[in-house]
This record gives C-alpha cells, sequence and structure tokens, in this order.
C-alpha cells in the first residue's frame, strides 16, 4: 500500500481543526493512521502550522506523497523539501533517458529483412457437398 501525508478533520462544526497524519491511502479520512506528524488551524489568524519536521522528511524519503494541500503547508514550513525530491527524480530519469538514446545510438542499424516473392497458391477443387438423410 502506499502511505499518503494528508489532513485529517477534527474541532466542532464550523470550526476546522485539522492534524497532518501519515496513513495508507486505503485508510479513512478520519480513521486510522500511521503516525501525526504536525498540525493545522486554518481558523487562527495566521493560520497556524506545527510540523515535526524530521518526521516528515523521514516520511517523503521513504515514498509518502503528500496530497495538494499538505504539499503546500510543507512548502510553507520547509521549503525546498519536496522540491529537491522532485529535481533529484527528474535528473534521474533525465540520465535514464540519455542512456537509452546513447544505447539506441550505438546498436547497428538493423537491416530490413528481404521478403520472399508472394506466389499463388494452386486452388484445390472443391468437393460437392452431399446432402445428409434424415433419421428418425
Amino acid at each position: 500500500m502506499s502511505v499518503h501525508i494528508r489532513l485529517a478533520r477534527h474541532g466542532m462544526k464550523k470550526r476546522p481543526f485539522y492534524r497532518i497524519v501519515a496513513a495508507e491511502k486505503s485508510f479513512r479520512r478520519d480513521g486510522r493512521f500511521l503516525e501525526v506528524v504536525g498540525t493545522y488551524d486554518p481558523k487562527a489568524d495566521p493560520p497556524a502550522i506545527t510540523m515535526k519536521e524530521e518526521q516528515v522528511k523521514k516520511w517523503i524519503a521513504n515514498g509518502a506523497k503528500p496530497t495538494k494541500v499538505t504539499r503546500d503547508l510543507i512548502n510553507k514550513k520547509i521549503p525546498g523539501l519536496i522540491v529537491e525530491k522532485e529535481n533529484a527524480q527528474r535528473a534521474k530519469i533525465q540520465e535514464q533517458r540519455r542512456k537509452r538514446k546513447e544505447r539506441a545510438k550505438a546498436r547497428p542499424a538493423v537491416e530490413k529483412k528481404k521478403s520472399k516473392p508472394v506466389t499463388a497458391k494452386k486452388a484445390t477443387p472443391k468437393k460437392p457437398k452431399t446432402k445428409k438423410a434424415k433419421t428418425k
């Protein structure tokens, strides 16, 4: 299962308060989670964000994917963390593409196989159909 860093809603009606949690994708929004890594209070002025930076870094390093909102919150609190990881992934992909292109150029050009001329098949005479007698 994949792990996501997302918000779990708590608080009262019309007074939202969120926990930033690491949870498997299949877990319910406010249900099970693996670890609480921070909180977010959108009603405070300015909105209050607290995070355990080491825990967030650990989860992201282990492959947890933040949702859009948590990604923005992480970028505000820990600038550059997600951008660095994305740049590293992008560089790795570009390196793989470059190597693949070099290997393709190094391969000798494959000549087209000469196909045999198509010859007409001799027509076989069709056998006449015979009717079967019905039996009772």
